[in-house]
């Protein structure tokens, strides 16, 4: 098989940790050849959505070389994307209108035959925070909305409450705050640039000092194992890019209940990869972009992932 990945620059790529690399070497060991282009690669050349995409070899192991020591790559060159076997849309958030663009030309591209992972409707239409609501019964008390007054209730309500933006990722503009705080005010202004943008708010749930668990569906059925994600001291974040600690940890018969309910769902929307994320026992985030862990799963309990999520590939590709 063909197989392009839309990428963050190469170079940035951290491949010890990173799951777009474990799954494009699992590939590159099968004998699937990679190409790779950047989501600034992805246009319509008025005939049919295209990507400037770069034939790639991987140099390594990936396990100790960073930079560009870890890949060859050819110039690139202009492709109809439904030329390619897959295309998997691995560009990191955050979901900006470039991220929607992008989507646009994707969608434009599975007009063609292209086959497309993760469907570029269903990532439009699941947003990773909001995408909880359609699941209620497995989220805690939440709240969103734009209104300072609202927010106030809900903390007034709760105690101690989490705010954060629809459209980060890593823990990027996350505020515990409490009744007590003497920041309330700015805090809700700044996330909610004075009343124009939308936010959400949480009910704090304390089960974070144990981690918060990364669940990975692979073709609507779980990873056995999650990536418990630990605070480091005086954090409430877990997430591992601002210094939290990954922990694996067999599935709770919870964890599998959420996993089992929304994997067949999410599967048949055309989500191929998602990645929950658990606290104690409710859904906080539904991540449909470009899904990780698979490395730190792997390296702690020898399950891998990106084997799992290749095998689901090969036996998914649709007849052309």
């Amino acid at each position: 098989m063909n197989l392009a990945f839309v990428l963050d620059h190469l170079d940035s790529i951290r491949t010890y940790k990173d799951s777009s690399f474990a799954m494009m070497r699992d590939a590159a060991a099968r004998g699937h050849r990679l190409f790779a282009l950047q989501q600034g690669g992805l246009a319509w050349n008025g005939e049919c959505a295209v990507g400037h995409a770069r034939a790639l070899d991987l140099a390594g192991t990936g396990e100790a070389v960073e930079g560009n020591s870890w890949y060859r790559a050819s110039d690139p060159v202009e492709t109809p994307l439904h030329e390619f076997d897959a295309v998997l849309m691995r560009k990191d958030p955050p979901f900006d209108m470039e991220y929607v663009y992008s989507t646009y030309l994707l969608e434009l591209a599975q007009d063609r035959g292209a086959w497309v992972i993760n469907d570029p409707r269903a990532v439009r239409d699941h947003n990773e925070k909001l995408a909880i609501a359609k699941f209620p019964q497995y989220i805690a008390p939440t709240l969103v909305t734009r209104q300072e007054g609202l927010i106030r209730d809900f903390l007034a309500e709760h105690g101690d409450i989490v705010l954060k933006p629809l459209d980060g990722m890593g823990g990027t503009s996350i505020f515990r705050i409490h009744k007590e705080d003497h920041n309330i005010g700015v805090i809700i202004e700044t996330l909610t640039h004075y009343g124009t943008r939308t936010i959400m708010a949480q009910r704090h749930i304390p089960e974070i000092a144990q981690g918060d668990k990364r669940v990975l569906l692979i073709a609507g059925k779980p990873v056995p194992y999650s990536l418990a994600r630990i605070p480091k001291l005086g954090e409430s974040r877990g997430n591992l890019n601002v210094g939290g600690t990954g922990v694996a940890r067999a599935l709770t018969p919870r964890d599998r209940e959420i996993a089992d309910a929304l994997g067949p769902y999410l599967h048949d929307k055309g989500i191929m990869l998602a990645g929950l994320d658990i606290i104690g026992d409710y859904l906080t985030e539904i991540n449909v972009t470009s899904p990780t862990c698979m490395r730190e799963i792997c390296n702690q309990t020898g399950f891998d992932a990106a084997a799992m999520m290749v095998d689901a590939i090969e036996d998914s590709q649709p007849a052309r």
